[in-house]
């Protein structure tokens, strides 16, 4: 698999023991991507500390205080509850913690995220400059779990072309769109970050 030099890759090891993501970390990967807060506190504590820790699925705001002394960036930010957590957990651990707002560009109603004018809202709120803790640098979707290349590709650029509409306005440097399934696609499509995890360790048990 090759990724462009200008996309990160997220590898994502949840369910994967420690001895796979240390293959991968051998290899040169240094960005892992978990679901489950306890997974990933569990792994940073057994793993090396030059590793980046991003949490890639929803995030239930009593469980922020766990990854906040470690975690590098949060993808899955829909709400200012949320965004005022995640700067008091920082707070108290010293440190800016990187996030993505979460826009919902799939059809499905399983799919978390914000509306384009919801995301809009939360940005332009009045509360978010006093938020010194955290660092909202762009954007994440997840497509449709489709096969439909022109579907997919359609909500890829959707999101792309509302990226690039707020980039400077908000100085955005990351748009995440793309897993194991769609990533080429993806990249195609302007993404900047993508979350690959069975595409690297295999199906998941």
């Amino acid at each position: 698999m090759t990724i462009p030099a200008n996309v990160t890759l997220v590898a994502v090891s949840k369910t994967k023991p420690v001895d796979d993501l240390m293959i991968a970390y051998h290899a040169g990967q240094r960005v892992f991507g978990e679901n489950k807060i306890q997974e990933m506190v569990a792994k940073w504590q057994d793993m090396p500390k030059d590793v980046e820790w991003h949490m890639i699925g929803h995030v239930q705001r009593n469980k922020v205080k766990y990854m906040a002394p470690f975690v590098s960036m949060i993808h899955a930010v829909d709400s200012l509850k949320l965004l005022k957590e995640i700067n008091k957990e920082a707070k108290k651990n010293e440190r800016a913690i990187k996030c993505l707002l979460q826009v919902k560009i799939a059809k499905e109603d399983s799919k978390f995220g914000m509306s384009e004018s919801e995301t809009l809202a939360l940005l332009n709120a009045s509360e978010i400059t006093d938020l010194q803790h955290i660092s909202i640098v762009g954007l994440m979707g997840m497509a449709t779990f489709t096969d439909d290349q022109n579907q997919l590709g359609h909500e890829f650029q959707k999101l792309k072309k509302f990226f690039d509409a707020h980039q400077n306005t908000f100085q955005f440097t990351t748009l995440s769109m793309g897993m194991s399934s769609d990533y080429t696609l993806a990249i195609e499509n302007g993404s900047t970050m993508v979350r690959v995890g069975s595409a690297i360790f295999g199906d998941r048990n």
